[in-house]
């Protein structure tokens, strides 16, 4: 018995030794490389015959189980392997594989018949070379490559093999001839083999080489893809008016999107303005109201009008004979607990867990996430609610976001869109994506990243500068949920013959006239200090209580804290409302002037009455815009 390393002592060195003139050599291994043959070739020249099983179905159909398959060398893979593994890339870059698969073919047609278990009942795997004097047996041998020979380094720690002689080495033949004369669970592949190593040398036409690259880079896609998660033209969607209304790249991103809410639960379409978002989620609305499905779509007031045209029964309707039945609601519906939907039902007695469904058009206003009370506490938004009450409750939801702005400054606003369609469980997404880490981890880090990148030079801020340090696995999360593309995109990858050119935008023109024409007149600069230096406050009146009073005039769910600052808050909007108003006219800002001047000298005047007489009221008093706000009596 002796050991072999692979490291200094070799495999390959010791068969050049035994393997004799009039050999009979016998393998059982997962796989067979042309290379293998090459570093043995005169002594595999010089042998009687060579018989190989491969130990795992190859060349044969395969009847393993779903889940059982990782843990084999896929059947392609095995099959490939003939003219090199991933291990033998330097022997691959040498051109030297068509001559060598040219010879290794002429020998395997002379002196070599090759077997494949075709069950999925375990084998060891060995080389035994039986000589008239003696036979020894390799073992492990897990497969006829340079590596097992000891030539290359694969992957593996170690790589020890251990010869044994006779008589335990007769044991491992008489298996082998066994196992050689089993027709019921062996099968002969050596014709497939044959061919296989021909198509290595003989000439491909370009449009074959063509195939052929597309399948090499596309192939772990199409590993993926599974009739469970493509459409299903059966529903007759792509007979309807909206699908025959779309140009080739929406009618991919529809295609695209189905894809992803079966196999994700969500998708954010995020194309630029003017690419047709709400025709391309209408085809998708289509497709799932084909499999009678119920979808809510969920809007601002401004965008209701288009929807609700889409689904009714109205002459300006171009899709009416797709009699569409979606429901529509208001974002701010979500936060109603009374009063009735665009589509005229109840708010209260609305199922809204019975959506399978849920187009949130504009879905950047749910960026921010859940809310908060002024106590710190969760106050249930209408983020919240849409998560509690239509995607976590009743029947799954699938969740389609429309926006061309999804991010607005914090990567965070993705994050949250895409919780909408996961709900309270991340490790669902997380198993289906093929990233290193979660996807919470994922954006906390993306997020430190671009903060980093923010604070950089500006000749270094640049967008290549920040893909290059974002990791991969946020654009695998964006690739797998996502679809975002521009003019530009359709125009580079399109036919854009139906579609005609983009209109071209102009350039802004900026205008900066003066405030007046008159000599040593007060400017924009001098105005905007003279209004920030206004107090205004008749809007902060938390300052003037004194402490021991201030609980008193706080409601139950607030603190001094929250009070104050919203009040400075107001402050300071009315004081923004004092130059937008400037901005729409000199008129108009010195009606509102003239009106704040005569409100505070009023106010003051009541005041000093009561600081003398006791008497005067503070009930109701305007306020700078000439609304009517109550503060109380004095």
């Amino acid at each position: 018995m002796e050991i072999f390393d692979n490291r200094t002592r070799i495999v390959k060195d010791d068969l050049e030794k035994n393997i004799a003139k009039g050999s009979r050599v016998s393998i059982a291994a997962a796989c067979f490389s042309i290379y293998a043959y090459k570093e043995l070739k005169n002594r595999l020249e010089a042998c009687e015959e060579l018989r190989f099983i491969f130990t795992s179905p190859t060349f044969v159909a395969e009847k393993t189980q779903k889940e059982r398959k990782e843990f084999y060398i896929p059947r392609l893979k095995r099959e490939t392997s003939l003219y090199g593994t991933e291990f033998e890339v330097r022997l691959r870059n040498e051109m030297k594989q068509k001559a060598v698969a040219m010879e290794c073919a002429e020998w395997i047609r002379k002196k070599v018949r090759f077997k494949s278990n075709t069950v999925q009942g375990g084998m060891n795997n060995f080389l035994v070379v039986d000589n008239t004097d003696e036979t020894y047996n390799y073992l492990p041998l897990n497969s006829f490559t340079t590596v097992d020979l000891g030539c290359e380094r694969g992957n593996n720690v170690t790589n020890f093999v251990t010869r044994f002689e006779s008589p335990e080495s007769t044991i491992f033949l008489r298996m082998f001839d066994n196992l050689w004369n089993d027709k019921e669970r062996f099968a002969d592949v050596t014709k497939d083999v044959i061919e296989m190593i021909s198509t290595v040398y003989k000439e491909n036409s370009p449009e074959f080489i063509y195939f052929m690259t597309l399948y090499n880079i596309f192939n772990e896609f199409l590993e993926d893809i599974s009739e469970d998660v493509l459409p299903k033209e059966a529903t007759g969607f792509k007979n309807s008016v909206i699908w025959n209304k779309l140009y080739n790249f929406q009618r991919d991103a529809a295609t695209a999107i189905i894809n992803k809410l079966e196999q994700y639960n969500g998708c954010i379409l995020a194309d630029s303005v003017g690419l047709g978002k709400t025709y391309t989620a209408l085809a998708v609305i289509k497709y799932y109201e084909g499999r009678n499905m119920k979808v809510l779509v969920l809007c601002p007031k401004k965008l209701s009008e288009n929807w609700m045209t889409y689904r009714g029964n109205l002459l300006n309707n171009p899709l009416a004979e797709d009699r569409f039945n979606y429901d529509v609601a208001y974002h701010t519906d979500l936060s109603r607990h009374s009063g009735k939907t665009v589509s005229g039902y109840d708010i209260d007695r609305v199922s809204w867990g019975n959506y399978d469904l849920v187009v949130i058009d504009e879905s950047h206003n749910f960026r921010n996430g859940n809310g908060t009370n002024t106590h710190g506490g969760e106050k249930e938004n209408r983020y919240m609610f849409l998560k509690n009450h239509i995607i976590n409750s009743g029947v799954k939801t699938k969740v389609l976001m429309l926006s061309a702005t999804p991010v607005n400054n914090r990567f965070n606003d993705l994050k949250n869109q895409l919780a909408l369609a996961y709900g309270d469980n991340p490790d669902e997404l997380n198993d289906k994506l093929k990233t290193k880490s979660g996807i919470d981890t994922i954006f906390r880090r993306a997020q430190g990243v671009y903060n980093a990148w923010c604070n950089l030079p500006e000749r270094e801020r640049t967008t290549q500068n920040l893909f290059s340090k974002l990791d991969f696995d946020f654009f695998e999360v964006l690739d797998s949920v996502t679809i975002a593309r521009s003019r530009k995109h359709i125009q580079t990858y399109y036919d854009t013959t139906d579609i005609g050119t983009f209109p071209k935008r102009n350039k802004p023109i900026s205008l900066r006239p003066k405030l007046t024409d008159l000599p040593k007149a007060i400017n924009y600069k001098e105005v905007y200090e003279q209004l920030s230096s206004l107090k205004l406050t008749i809007y902060t009146p938390t300052i003037y209580i004194h402490a021991s009073k201030l609980r008193k005039y706080l409601d139950e769910d607030e603190t001094e804290k929250f009070r104050k600052g919203r009040e400075i808050g107001i402050q300071r909007l009315m004081s923004t409302n004092l130059l937008k108003r400037m901005e729409s006219s000199v008129h108009s800002f010195l009606l509102t002037v003239r009106r704040i001047y005569d409100y505070m000298k009023e106010t003051a005047s009541i005041i000093d009455e009561f600081e003398k007489s006791g008497a005067g009221s503070l009930d109701e008093m305007n306020d700078l815009s000439g609304m009517t706000t109550v503060t109380g009596r004095g």
